[in-house]
């Protein structure tokens, strides 16, 4: 496992945009595929966005498609998500996930950020 800790989140307007940023504390970042969920209450947390080991987008949620890009910088040992045009019912808390041992099939993430509010206001 790894840690990972998310910041970026806040408050803004519809139509604004906001950029997460999810930092892993190890050295073999670029060996791991990354992702982005989102949760509110009383919902299951849902996949927004996956970037594999190899740089590839492999998913993206459909109500985000054209409005969010994941992203990483393997150097810095961190991965982004940039929403642009966000409506309200984005708000939620975001999280970053890693699957530290990937394969081909679909990850299997072992270690997850203690997430970040994103709230939009209407």
């Amino acid at each position: 496992q790894v840690r990972l800790v998310e910041s970026g989140g806040g408050l803004v307007q519809a139509g604004g945009s906001l950029r997460l940023s999810c930092a892993a504390s190890d050295r073999t970042f670029s060996s791991y595929t990354m992702g982005w969920f989102r949760q509110t209450p009383g919902k299951e947390r849902e996949s927004v966005a996956t970037m594999t080991w190899t740089g590839d987008i492999t998913y993206y949620l459909d109500s985000v498609k054209g409005r969010f890009t994941i992203s990483r910088d393997n150097a810095k040992n961190t991965v982004y998500l940039q929403m642009n045009n966000l409506k309200p019912e984005d708000t939620a808390v975001y999280y970053c996930a890693a699957d530290t041992l990937p394969d081909f099939g679909p990850p299997k993430y072992d270690s997850w950020g203690q997430g970040t509010q994103v709230t939009v206001s209407s």
